[in-house]
């Protein structure tokens, strides 16, 4: 292996050692399988040019903490260097600062963070939702342990003679309680074992709904400290959850219970309470998941309707990076060209145009610019997104035009240098009533000798979700410098069946080149949005697991209860009240529950909703949206009801001569 070469971007590369085994990279996401010094960058990527600028900012610096000092001292140490280099060296390249941005730069403080997680802003990003998606599981294995301890209390009232006997001939409390947290613990035990299955089906269905690279990035697999944590948590639950119904189990009155005194004891009472409570809280926590999916399905209902201005049906979009083969610019560009070509002619294809930045992809490309009539100076933003483009980019994508012309191919490098800008950037630089004519400039200094030659209406750049941003479009086939490229294709044909032909056009134009991205456009914004589409999609499912286990939960009390008051039921019939009295009773009782629970779950669910608005989690509306409170308010009711009209439709029909002769 050592000393070996390797061709890689398209030079040749002696190995000099290998990377210890479970080593990716610094960077969570990206996972390359050669590391080069960085003095190198410029020669694995002919475009590279950074080395160049001193203002220019991209390196991540790592460093290891010597034996016995701590991140304070090690900060204190650094800044002395660090306020140095920036005063002396960084503060005089500056220009175009004022004097109180002069004054922010030099005192920039430096910060040294723990480097365990490498430069990666992922698990930052990702903290809200799945903490998120955390609390919701938790909810929903407290209402199956609810269920669970209501189970087991209705368990225990069917053999409230077996304790009492037990007791008496001689069995220790102590080794009835054993044996009952036995049988909760096994229940919990199989119980976690089913789950181990669904979660296993879960992961699955959660790496269908995440990108391609973050799909490969993340393990979705059930490893053993999972599977231990899923075994402790089993027991854990089983044993606090059946502690109840094994004390009120081995607790009764000895005597009222051996004598078979009619009535209920204290003890069933409070037991009834105690499980009246559970399904209060059920429906509670209940509502407070359905108004949350709520609030999340209807986010991502308000990212789908964003007017995107590109029309997306059957357009097809893959990339191509020659420059990773080590090909010149001059080499790429024909290349882009001949794909071009080579597309067009293909049956069924409308148009094909290309972009440097790949579109609703994530990336952003920006710059300082220079516009005729703006006066720039310290600390006016002049900022601006770009990209750089093929010839009828914009009829290809269904980008409207405001006015002029769109990029042909003779806008070509040694050709007066145009370029194409959306409304916001003629409005952040005051040229909406003449955008077309005005001269422009990239960077700072020098002569404008950009034309604006067309203004099109606003479409998104980078995010589904986010404003759109000023922006300006140059021709790719303007720079000198170019190394990859992404291409979109307009069909008349189902895009699907599209796909296939990408490869072999590309292969049949060169065959070292790779495809990459290839997917339909729709697709892409799927994925652009695939954290939304993530929270609500798995935040539903458990809402609605929580409002089935409430409905169980509630039709197994309610049917507990309609058994205990048989005797009440069939005196109440025999003195003249109608089944329908006795069947109102029973939805009374629900009806009172429902109300109780839904107004602490809405409160929870008012609570939830401001956390997630204010970490930005919800798209295009307020955290306590009545709308989606009052259906899962009416949900609730109607699931509620369903599941207690069984047990009232039973206590109607009780017999009130078998009634009045039970036991």
């Amino acid at each position: 292996m050592l000393n070996r070469t390797i061709i890689a971007n398209g030079r040749p590369l002696t190995i000099i050692g290998v990377a210890p085994k479970g080593f990716s990279s610094t960077t969570l996401g990206s996972n390359p399988e050669i590391f080069v010094p960085i003095t190198m960058r410029s020669h694995m990527e002919s475009n590279f040019k950074a080395f160049d600028n001193r203002r220019s900012y991209w390196a991540y610096v790592f460093g290891r903490l010597a034996p016995g000092v701590s991140m304070e001292a090690a900060q204190t140490e650094t800044s002395t260097h660090y306020r140095t280099i920036i005063n002396e060296v960084e503060a005089p390249l500056q220009t175009g600062m004022s004097a109180a941005t002069m004054e922010r730069f030099r005192n920039k403080p430096i910060i040294l963070t723990e480097g365990q997680r490498g430069q990666s802003s992922v698990h930052e990003e990702a903290t809200t939702p799945l903490n998120l998606l955390f609390a919701v599981t938790g909810v929903v294995l407290l209402i199956a342990c609810a269920n669970i301890a209501n189970l087991l209390l209705t368990r225990s009232a069917a053999r409230a003679n077996e304790m009492p006997v037990r007791l008496s001939i001689g069995a220790s409390r102590r080794r009835l309680i054993g044996q009952l947290l036995l049988e909760s613990c096994l229940l919990a035990i199989l119980g976690g074992l089913g789950g181990l299955l669904v979660a296993r089906w879960t992961l699955g269905a959660i790496a269908t709904i995440l990108p391609a690279d973050a799909a490969a990035t993340l393990a979705f697999q059930l490893d053993w400290p999972v599977m231990a944590f899923a075994a402790a948590l089993s027991l854990a639950t089983g044993v606090l959850f059946g502690l109840f119904p094994a004390f009120h189990s081995t607790g009764p009155d000895l005597a009222s219970t051996l004598k078979g005194t009619a009535g209920q004891p204290s003890g069933a009472r409070a037991a009834a309470r105690f499980r009246m409570g559970l399904v209060t809280v059920q429906m509670a926590l209940s509502i407070a998941l359905l108004a949350s999916a709520g609030l999340f399905t209807k986010s991502l209902f308000n990212v789908s309707r964003v007017d995107l201005g590109v029309k997306l049906d059957t357009l097809v979009t893959f990339s191509v990076s020659p420059e990773l083969n080590g090909y010149p610019s001059e080499k790429s560009k024909a290349i882009f060209e001949r794909i071009e070509e080579e597309l067009s002619a293909l049956p069924g294809v409308t148009s094909v145009s290309a972009s440097m930045v790949p579109l609703l992809a994530g990336s952003n490309w920006g710059t300082s610019v220079s516009v005729q009539g703006f006066k720039t100076g310290p600390d006016i933003d002049n900022h601006s997104n770009y990209s750089e483009v093929g010839p009828e980019y914009f009829s290809t994508l269904g980008v409207p035009l405001m006015d002029g012309r769109e990029f042909t191919a003779s806008d070509r490098l040694g050709g007066p240098k145009v370029a194409v800008v959306n409304q916001a950037f003629a409005k952040k630089f005051g040229i909406e009533d003449k955008a077309v004519g005005t001269l422009m400039k990239q960077g700072g200094d020098g002569p404008l000798d950009i034309e604006i030659v067309e203004l099109v209406q606003n479409a998104k750049y980078s995010e589904v979700k986010d404003a759109v941003p000023a922006l300006f479009f140059t021709p790719y086939r303007q720079d000198e410098r170019i190394g990859s490229m992404s291409f979109y294709i307009r069909t008349a044909i189902e895009p699907g069946q599209f796909l296939r032909s990408v490869n072999t056009i590309v292969l049949k134009v060169d065959p070292n080149l790779p495809v990459e991205e290839l997917k339909t456009m729709p697709q892409q914004v799927r994925e652009n949005v695939f954290l939304d589409r993530l929270i609500s999609t798995m935040s539903a499912a458990f809402a609605t697991l929580a409002t089935l286990l409430a409905a169980i939960g509630l039709y197994g009390v309610l049917a507990c209860t309609v058994s205990q008051r048989t005797r009440e039921f069939g005196l109440r019939m025999a003195l003249g009240a109608q089944g329908s009295n006795v069947k109102g009773l029973v939805l009374k009782q629900v009806a009172i529950l429902a109300l109780v629970g839904g107004t602490i779950g809405l409160g929870m669910a008012w609570a939830i909703g401001g956390i997630a608005e204010s970490e930005e989690q919800l798209f295009g509306m307020k955290g306590h949206d009545p709308v989606v409170f009052t259906a899962a308010f009416v949900v609730l009711s109607l699931v509620a009801l369903g599941a207690g009209y069984i047990p009232a439709r039973r206590a109607s029909r009780v017999d009130p001569m078998r009634a009045l002769h039970w036991e």
